[in-house]
């Protein structure tokens, strides 16, 4: 659940991420996915940086820019202990702007130590807060910081539609998982019901055999019982097998 989790959200990230790109005004240089030169060359321990050639910042995979970006945005601001959609919220201002600034502002709109480190305090917070406002909280406090920037004249626009496709995004996953709340209890029973009234058939007409006595079930015939509990199972899993 955590790396499917971790998946989604990394498919939003690298959908704003793109391909690889050397753009002169960008201070991150050449980048790919979203990982810039100087962080990969961190991550394969090459010292100075500058060594590593642009050309294998191009190369990179998406499979090694996935570890990354868990190891050093996802795990650090423990995205994967928070609500479905303030994960999402969370983790793309991580990528954008370090772990650190990203979880400071989200224990500033929660109103906890902004101390950088997202610990017990911060996560019970987190279980208390209303998700919707959180991620609107953020994604406000992020536009705020963005348009601070000397850069923002350049990179404004594309940032301002990045936060407000994130900000979509985050607010469905909170619905859908609000949705699938909703709903799990009554699957969940509809899914066992007749398997539970199946095995209570089954056991009745096994107990008969044995000379058990059920009056409730009086009229009903042992070995009509356990058929009745065969054909009811292997219906309800032959209905399972052939749902599309």
């Amino acid at each position: 659940m955590a790396d499917e989790r971790f998946e989604r959200c990394l498919k939003e990230v690298l959908k704003h991420e793109g391909d690889y790109s050397d753009h002169p005004s960008d201070p991150g240089g050449a980048t790919n996915m979203g990982i810039t030169r100087k962080t990969l060359a961190r991550w394969r321990k090459i010292s100075p940086w500058t060594d590593l050639p642009k050309s294998a910042v191009k190369a990179l995979s998406r499979a090694e820019a996935a570890q990354i970006y868990r190891a050093q945005y996802w795990n650090p601001c423990k995205a994967g202990a928070m609500p479905a959609g303030v994960d999402l919220a969370v983790f793309d201002f991580a990528v954008n702007s370090g772990p650190d600034r990203a979880a400071r502002v989200l224990q500033a709109a929660l109103g906890v130590a902004a101390d950088g480190e997202v610990g017990p305090k911060t996560l019970a917070a987190l279980g208390a807060a209303d998700s919707r406002a959180l991620i609107n909280a953020v994604c406000d406090r992020r536009l705020t910081f963005l348009r601070g920037l000397a850069t923002f004249p350049v990179f404004g626009r594309g940032w301002t539609s990045r936060v407000a496709a994130v900000r979509a995004a985050a607010l469905g996953a909170v619905e859908n998982s609000t949705s699938m709340q909703r709903r799990l209890p009554m699957d969940v029973f509809s899914g066992y019901r007749t398997y539970i009234v199946a095995a209570f058939m089954l056991l009745a007409g096994l107990a008969q055999v044995l000379g058990v006595d059920l009056p409730s079930l009086d009229g009903g015939a042992a070995g009509n019982l356990i058929l009745e509990a065969l054909a009811i199972i292997f219906l309800r899993k032959g209905l399972k097998t052939g749902a599309v």
